[in-house]
C-alpha cells in the first residue's frame, strides 16, 4: 500500500493515509465523544463494514444532496449535536462524498468556534480531490457554494474498499477531477492518465495509483496558496463552466462530470478567444468527451446556463473571471467581459454540442 502523505495547513499538518480496508479504529477522540455525520447510503451499503465507526450515540445520517448543504438546513444539524451533549474537545467524523464533507467542515469550523474533525471519503470524488485542501463550501440564496471556510481535518482515511460499490457515473465524476489536475501538471502527466484511462475502472491498483497522484498535484498547489489567492484558482479550471452546468440543469449532471464538460467548454472559450490553437482544442476533447459519457443529451438552456455563470463568486464587476490554457497549455485566470460576444461563443459551443450521442 502507498505511504500516507503529510499536508501543511495554517492549523498544523494532516495526514492522508491510504488502505484496501476499512479503519477498524478512526475519529476518536481522547477527551470527548464521536459526532458521526454519515451518507444514508453509505450506511446503507457498508453497514456490517462501518459498524465500528458508527458505534456511538450521536450519528446523523444524512441523504447527500444540494439541498442538504444549503444554509437553511443547517439549524436542525446544529440541534441534533446539541441535543447530543456536544462540546469542546469533541470529534466530528464525516463518512461519505463531498456534501458531507461540506456539512461536517462547516459545523467544525463554526460550533464552538470550533471542533476536530476527521474524513473518511467514499467517493472517488472526494478521494481524489476534495478530500485535502482545506476548502470546503456550502450553498445560500440560490448559489452554490457560497458561504465557506478553510478548516482541514485532523486526518484522513482513504479507503478504496467503498469504491466497489459506485456507479459508473459516479466513477467518472471522480475522473473528471483527475483529468483536471493532471492537465493543470503539463501535457506528459495528461498523456499518461490518458494512456491508462480505461484501467482505471478495471484495475484497482492502477486507479489507487491515480488517486495518489492526483492529491500530490494538488498538496504541491495548496500548500503554495492554502487560501485561494493565487496559484491555486488554477485548481478551478473547468469549474465556472462546470457550476453553471450543475445549476443550470438541477444537478442532472454529477459535480466531475459537469467540470469535465466544463473543462472542454473552457477550452472552446479558449480557442474562440485565441489563446489556444483549433488543434489543440481538437486534441483535447477526444478524453473529455469519454469522460463525459452518458450525459452528452442533458439540456443546457443558455440563459439559464449564463444567469448561473454571472453568479460566480469568482467574477469582478462585470466580468467574468474564467480559468483558460494559455498558447503554452498553462491554465491562467483570465478576465473575460461578460457580453454578447461571449454569450455568443457560449451559444455556438451548446449548439455544437447537441446531439453528440
Amino acid at each position: 500500500m502507498f505511504d500516507s502523505l503529510t499536508i501543511q495547513s495554517h492549523k498544523g499538518p494532516y495526514t492522508a493515509s491510504f488502505s484496501d480496508e476499512t479503519p477498524a479504529s478512526f475519529g476518536r477522540s481522547a477527551t470527548g465523544k464521536t459526532h458521526v455525520i454519515v451518507d444514508q447510503k453509505v450506511l446503507g451499503l457498508h453497514t456490517e463494514r462501518l459498524k465500528k465507526l458508527t458505534d456511538s450515540p450521536s450519528v446523523l445520517c444524512l441523504e447527500s444532496t444540494e439541498e442538504n448543504k444549503s444554509l437553511e438546513r443547517f439549524p436542525s444539524y446544529v440541534e441534533h449535536l446539541v441535543k447530543n451533549k456536544v462540546q469542546r474537545g469533541d470529534v466530528l467524523l464525516a463518512i461519505g462524498g463531498g456534501i458531507i464533507q461540506d456539512i461536517t467542515c462547516f459545523l467544525a469550523a463554526t460550533l464552538l468556534r470550533g471542533l476536530d474533525w476527521d474524513f473518511l471519503p467514499t467517493t472517488l470524488l472526494a478521494q481524489t480531490d476534495s478530500c485535502i485542501g482545506s476548502k470546503s463550501s456550502i450553498n445560500a440564496a440560490g448559489a452554490k457554494n457560497l458561504l465557506g471556510t478553510f478548516t482541514p481535518p485532523r486526518s484522513i482515511q482513504i479507503s478504496t474498499v467503498f469504491l466497489k460499490t459506485l456507479a459508473s457515473a459516479e466513477l467518472q465524476s471522480g475522473v473528471g477531477e483527475m483529468i483536471k489536475v493532471h492537465a493543470i501538471d503539463g501535457p506528459e502527466s495528461l498523456a499518461a492518465l490518458e494512456k491508462d484511462y480505461n484501467l482505471l475502472f478495471t484495475d484497482p491498483a492502477v486507479m489507487l495509483h491515480y488517486i495518489r497522484r492526483s492529491l500530490l498535484i494538488k498538496q504541491k498547489l495548496i500548500e503554495k496558496d492554502e487560501f485561494d489567492k493565487g496559484i491555486r484558482n488554477i485548481l478551478n479550471y473547468g469549474h465556472s463552466f462546470g457550476h453553471a452546468i450543475e445549476a443550470t440543469t438541477y444537478y442532472a449532471v454529477p459535480h466531475g462530470i459537469a467540470v469535465t464538460m466544463g473543462m472542454s467548454f473552457a477550452n472552446y472559450v479558449a480557442m474562440k478567444l485565441g489563446r489556444i490553437s483549433e488543434a489543440k482544442y481538437a486534441a483535447l476533447k477526444p478524453l473529455l468527451d469519454k469522460n463525459s459519457r452518458g450525459f452528452g443529451e442533458v439540456e443546457i438552456p443558455l440563459d439559464g446556463f449564463l444567469q448561473a455563470l454571472a453568479k460566480d463568486k469568482k467574477n469582478t464587476g462585470s466580468n467574468l473571471a474564467l480559468i483558460l490554457l494559455d498558447p503554452e497549455f498553462r491554465p491562467v485566470k483570465t478576465q473575460v467581459p461578460n457580453d454578447e460576444a461571449f454569450r455568443q461563443i457560449c451559444s455556438q459551443y451548446l449548439q455544437s454540442q447537441r446531439g453528440r450521442e
